[in-house]
């Protein structure tokens, strides 16, 4: 028996699945974190930038090359390993080096990515990550001292996540070197493994939130025009209902303002499209790091409630106003254009009604014309006829008046024939 033929995409299916592995991450442990996102329409951008950049951070170190579609790459360059991952909207860098650094969160360690190579990056900087990564001491008290001393206290938040296994904390603000901090304290047993699963889901999280936030920058430009246009279509639609207005004008504006929220519709769909699915990434992995509170601080989840989610409720509000009033200015301009419809066909009516009167006025006029031309006719045809028929007639003793008196009805009456036959032919 032959073996089966297998379907085209079984092995690119089956490794998707396996993408993307997370790191081992040894304890301590410094690490940076870089995401990049082209400015604007970045779902099409030019992959072959994002490979071009890569392969020029790789050759500084005389690492080798992903394959031509990779979209995850690890090298290692210099006393860092590197991490390299492509996204539909942006492309990801992660490097890690073991030992504590010198100073917790300094900038410095981003010099794993040169100046020059970040001038050349197509795209700008979405967000940026100092890791800080330590053994989990003994005293929960040293973990707050270190806590307070790196972060604003007020936005701090800090957990137990994975059963205890590490505490994440972040204030989730940009330092002074313009990056985001966050610091994982780890237990002594736990392994390289879910260290790296820990930094990654904390990347995910910083990363969907800001792409997500997009979203929202996008709502507050549109907010001013959906402001006008929604004024613009209340007054219009009042109006439609007041005597003497005039339908076809008010339909061309509603026509007008129909087409603009079409257009901001399509414009904005997608980015409302993926605020959506990177909001539900946030929660997604929030929740996979099962986390438990600390100290009384607050816990992840209570930042992103009382700090993100109003944000993203905010988004879903503004598309479901622009949905409802692209509506409204649909069904009022099919309302109106009804009106318009029943107003024309009015119109029709009345100017048929005029022309039935006008082709009964002409046809008054035509018989009365043709009642003429029978008798001017008739009168040259008499006149003709009394030049044969006098010579005959006289001689037979018929009075000229009599003669011609016999030849008028016979005359009209051929003239009458003839003009009926000639009307019933052009008919």
């Amino acid at each position: 028996m032959p073996p089966i033929a297998d379907h085209p995409e079984r092995y690119a299916l089956v490794n998707e699945l396996h993408a993307r592995p997370s790191a081992r991450i040894t304890v301590p442990s410094v690490a940076c974190f870089l995401a990049i996102k082209p400015a604007h329409q970045a779902s099409k951008r030019s992959r072959d930038k994002d490979r071009a950049h890569l392969l020029a951070l790789l050759d500084r170190h005389g690492a080798g090359h992903p394959a031509p579609d990779a979209t995850h790459h690890t090298a290692q360059i210099g006393r860092h390993e590197l991490k390299w991952e492509s996204h539909t909207e942006f492309v990801t860098y992660m490097a890690y080096e073991k030992g504590p650094g010198e100073r917790p969160f300094d900038p410095a360690r981003f010099d794993v990515f040169p100046d020059s190579w970040l001038e050349d990056a197509p795209g700008a900087r979405l967000t940026s990550i100092l890791f800080q990564i330590e053994e989990m001491p003994d005293d929960p008290g040293k973990v707050s001292e270190k806590l307070f001393d790196w972060f604003v206290p007020e936005s701090l938040a800090v957990v137990q996540v994975v059963d205890g296994a590490a505490i994440v904390a972040s204030d989730f603000r940009i330092d002074r070197a313009g990056h985001v901090r966050m610091a994982v304290f780890v237990r002594p047993d736990t392994s390289g493994r879910r260290v790296g699963r820990i930094v990654q889901r904390l990347c995910e999280i910083e990363t969907y939130k800001t792409i997500s936030m997009l979203g929202l920058t996008r709502v507050r430009r549109m907010s001013p025009q959906m402001g006008a246009l929604d004024d613009e279509l209340s007054r219009l639609t009042r109006a439609m209902k007041e005597p003497g207005a005039r339908s076809e004008e008010t339909l061309e504006k509603l026509l007008r303002i129909s087409s603009e929220l079409e257009n901001m519709m399509v414009e904005s769909s997608f980015r409302f499209g993926a605020t959506g699915a990177y909001e539900a990434l946030v929660h997604q992995r929030v929740a996979a790091l099962r986390e438990e509170r600390f100290m009384g601080r607050q816990t992840l989840g209570e930042f992103l409630n009382r700090r993100y989610d109003p944000a993203m409720r905010t988004v879903k509000s503004t598309e479901r106003r622009l949905t409802k009033m692209a509506e409204r200015a649909m069904r009022a301009g099919q309302l109106l254009g009804t009106r318009v419809d029943v107003e024309r066909s009015a119109q029709n009516q009345t100017l048929l009604a005029s022309m039935d009167r006008r082709a009964d006025m002409q046809l008054r006029l035509q018989n009365t014309v043709e009642g003429l031309s029978v008798v001017a006719i008739s009168y040259y045809a008499v006149n003709l006829a009394s030049y044969m028929a006098l010579p005959v007639l006289e001689p037979m003793g018929l009075p000229r008046g009599v003669a011609l008196a016999l030849l008028v009805p016979v005359v009209v009456l051929g003239v009458w024939a003839m003009v009926r036959r000639i009307r019933r032919h052009f008919e």
